[in-house]
């Protein structure tokens, strides 16, 4: 199909700048990429300008490409149209101004624009038009240059990692057990096998559709691993009760690497949960007892051990008593530097959402210190009624709320992408200082996902989930970002 291209140069109609909570953080380190920064020493972005075609509102100066569309862009191979509901996603160069993008399908089984099952593909057959992966190829330009499925019979496959080795861990967001029914839009099936774990995806379309059972079985949204490839972290998306934060450890004498994590034994290394230990040594049992006055704050972490990952009877989250975890609602986006990892909670308003004395918020954005084994919220959004209502606010381009998956850029600033109530936007934030919309869909309320940034910040890859659009936004990314 043809690319279709709208660059945004002066004029238009013109919305403000954004601005999370912000504020000074002493012990934030200074910029430096993977850590988070000081305030200041940035250009902030300019204001959004509406797209004449009515797809992505952008600042002046930058331009969007899509790259694929679900139902109309094409498979290689016969093997059908783009599938729906794209998610999580991960970029690799591929040579010759090329790149290749690993990309998930969050995709529940019978939807029409299902995940083919392609032989050699398949993890469950039961999960017919389920989720999985596909693997695109593409350019600066962001051209279509073929896409092919790469794992299929999986289910729900919303976040997950790239890894330091070039591959792409790919995370089912489900519980869904061997025997279970569904039903679709009338069509019905039974799973054939459990659910809700990660897999291995290669660059280049490989992929052994066989779980990494050593990592737990449970809501899996996102992960990232250590620069010592001896931890991974992983994200749940749960609530009833709320998910956990989790870190897994390679056994002694092991690093993980290609293909290592499918060969290892289901119960290999240790998967544990997160205590966020306050002043009297207690656990705190929720995060959303903090909230922007300890912004910049570090807290003491300690990690529990799970009794039984592969949750045969009783899911992970509830193998532990109330206080003896710290919970939190939609435990989201993972992403990991050199120094730490970052994880977001996208939200926690709703009645059961969080503890009746905790306090209502829009989003947590939090920065895990791998050496000083700490944690600090780094970007807090206030709630708003407007992400009751699902009204738009007033000042579109100044609310924000629902962060879901998140990026480290090549400056050491984050990405955002919005799940939340009213417009949605890629966001720029400034760990301890401001966040801005870089980007708003004007299409539909639909969540962004898997922003991905090419390895030289030529190009930021991103999802918009319905109608299944990938782009390719180009522009002075350094100039705002760096």
């Amino acid at each position: 199909m043809p690319t279709s291209r709208r660059t945004f140069l002066a004029g238009g109609t013109a919305a403000g700048v954004g601005l999370a909570v912000a504020g000074a953080v002493p012990s934030l380190a200074q910029a430096t990429p993977g850590r988070p920064r000081r305030d200041g020493g940035h250009v902030p972005f300019p204001p959004l300008v509406d797209d004449p075609d009515g797809i992505l509102a952008l600042p002046e100066g930058f331009s969007y490409a899509i790259v694929t569309r679900t139902g109309v862009t094409r498979l290689d191979r016969g093997q059908g149209l783009t599938p729906s509901s794209p998610d999580g996603m991960a970029v690799y160069h591929a040579g010759r101004g090329r790149y290749t993008l690993i990309q998930n399908h969050e995709i529940d089984p019978g939807e029409e624009f299902g995940v083919p099952h392609v032989k050699g593909t398949v993890y469950d057959p039961g999960a017919v038009d389920a989720g999985g992966c596909t693997v695109i190829t593409t350019d600066r330009a962001g051209r279509n240059l073929g896409e092919f499925v790469a794992i299929s019979g999986t289910v729900a496959n919303c976040a997950g990692g790239p890894t330091p080795w070039g591959t792409w861990l790919t995370c089912e967001e489900t519980e869904d057990r061997a025997g279970d029914k569904w039903t679709e839009g009338g069509r019905a099936g039974v799973f054939q096998k459990d659910h809700g774990y990660v897999f291995e995806v290669w660059a280049d379309g490989t992929a052994n559709p066989r779980p990494i059972r050593c990592l737990g079985r449970y809501a899996h949204e996102a992960l990232a691993i250590d620069k010592d490839r001896t931890h991974i972290y992983l994200s749940e998306d749960a609530d009833g009760p709320n998910g956990l934060f989790y870190r897994w450890t390679a056994p002694r004498g092991v690093r993980v690497g290609p293909g290592v994590l499918t060969r290892l034994a289901p119960d290999a290394g240790v998967l544990a949960a997160m205590q966020i230990i306050m002043d009297d040594g207690s656990v705190l049992p929720d995060v959303a007892y903090l909230t922007s006055a300890q912004l910049g704050r570090p807290f003491p972490v300690r990690w529990i051990e799970v009794p039984e990952r592969d949750a045969k009877t009783t899911p992970v989250r509830e193998q532990f008593a109330d206080g003896q975890v710290t919970r939190g609602r939609k435990f989201e986006g993972v992403w990991g530097t050199d120094e730490g990892v970052y994880v977001v909670n996208s939200f926690a308003w709703e009645d059961g959402d969080l503890p009746a004395d905790a306090v209502p918020h829009d989003g947590m954005v939090w920065f895990y210190n791998y050496r000083a084994k700490t944690i600090q919220l780094v970007t807090y959004f206030p709630h708003q009624s407007t992400s009751e209502e699902g009204a738009p606010a007033k000042y579109t381009d100044l609310a924000f709320d629902g962060p879901d998956n998140v990026t480290v850029t090549p400056w050491g600033s984050l990405v955002l992408a919005e799940d939340g109530a009213g417009a949605s936007h890629v966001l720029s934030a400034f760990p301890g200082g401001p966040t801005y919309a870089i980007a708003r869909n004007q299409l539909n309320d639909s969540e962004f996902c898997g922003p991905t940034f090419t390895d030289d910040g030529e190009v930021l890859f991103v999802n918009m989930q319905d109608p299944g659009l990938t782009l390719a936004i180009t522009g002075p990314w350094q100039k705002y970002l760096g």
